[in-house]
């Protein structure tokens, strides 16, 4: 039985052990709960990105750093392959819990997504549904996109539902607007695509192995400007490369609505949507968030689909505005 977090765990020791030249800085709570900060008090290295996204994905993923082409433009980028997409991505990596935490007497209310292996414990978000797992480990670790660190109430709150001792959690924080956001964000291009298929209805036990690339974003000056061009990088810039079985109809089925080009949304730079919508996420097509190209190749027929395509004037007008 594979277990995400203690795959994860291992990734974690590494940020641990390098925390100073990787820029992290690693606390204990006092209900003994550990907390790794990759970017609210510190700065975070790219390299503390790379092994932050790894420990997202359940350490089911090698998370490179390349030099991307799309059509004329040059850009750094990450490249995500993973190895069991569906408990890297979706009983992993996926942001489904949002950890919110009641003001206390000592603590002010705290809220953060939370993503990671420790919600293969916790299995509170609709998704586990589908998927038939169940992590049995007595550590967690949980990954937050967040702007504060956590207070111990919110560590006790999340081991609580996870099943452990708070001695035993691990919560790695870093926010939108950061060098440790732009790449574990970059680094979920393919549990983006995975999501959409399950969206559409696709099967996604068929899935073999994902490889997906994506624009490294340019760290904003605060979360709302992050959040537009964290998303842009996925929208415009991201790239998929599924393996699937299954029968080609069901592929083709489904093939065109896949890439973010299926959205009346797409085409807009994501900050200008969001301002739109008046800040409201649930108003955005949903059809949008995916990456821009999914290519699948259907292992049992030998052939391969494609839809989608990057686009490099949204991307300028975003990552260099």
């Amino acid at each position: 039985m594979i277990s995400l977090n203690e795959n994860a765990g291992v990734v974690v020791e590494k940020l641990r052990a390098a925390a100073e030249p990787l820029a992290v800085a690693v606390s204990v709570l006092e209900n003994g709960a550990t907390v790794v900060d990759a970017g609210v008090e510190v700065r975070g290295t790219l390299e503390a990105g790379r092994l932050f996204a790894e420990a997202c994905l359940g350490g089911l993923a090698d998370v490179q750093f390349h030099q991307l082409h799309l059509d004329d433009l040059v850009l750094p980028g990450v490249e995500v392959n993973v190895h069991c997409p569906v408990l890297a991505c979706m009983a992993s990596q996926y942001a489904g819990w949002a950890v919110n935490v009641a003001a206390t007497e000592t603590s002010k209310k705290y809220f953060a997504m939370g993503s990671g292996p420790a919600r293969a414990l916790y299995r509170g978000d609709p998704i586990f549904a589908d998927i038939d797992y169940r992590d049995t480990a007595t550590t967690a670790v949980l990954t937050l996109e967040a702007d504060r660190l956590p207070p111990p109430e919110a560590a006790a709150w999340v081991a609580g539902k996870c099943g452990v001792a708070s001695a035993r959690l691990v919560l790695l924080v870093a926010p939108t607007a950061s060098l440790v956001g732009s790449v574990q964000i970059a680094a979920r291009i393919v549990e983006t695509g995975l999501h959409k298929m399950h969206e559409v209805g696709f099967d996604i036990d068929t899935v073999r192995s994902g490889f997906g690339s994506c624009p490294l974003a340019p760290v904003a000056a605060d979360d709302l400007a992050a959040i537009g061009r964290t998303n842009d990088a996925v929208l415009y810039g991201g790239r998929v490369w599924y393996t699937v079985e299954t029968d080609d109809a069901l592929i083709e089925s489904v093939i065109e609505s896949l890439p973010s080009s299926a959205s009346s949304d797409h085409g807009v730079p994501f900050g200008e949507l969001f301002s739109r919508y008046g800040g409201d996420f649930y108003k955005i097509d949903p059809l949008l968030f995916s990456p821009a190209e999914i290519t699948i190749t259907n292992h049992r027929s030998g052939r391969t689909f494609h839809a989608g395509r990057v686009d490099t004037g949204v991307l300028r007008a975003s990552l260099f505005a």
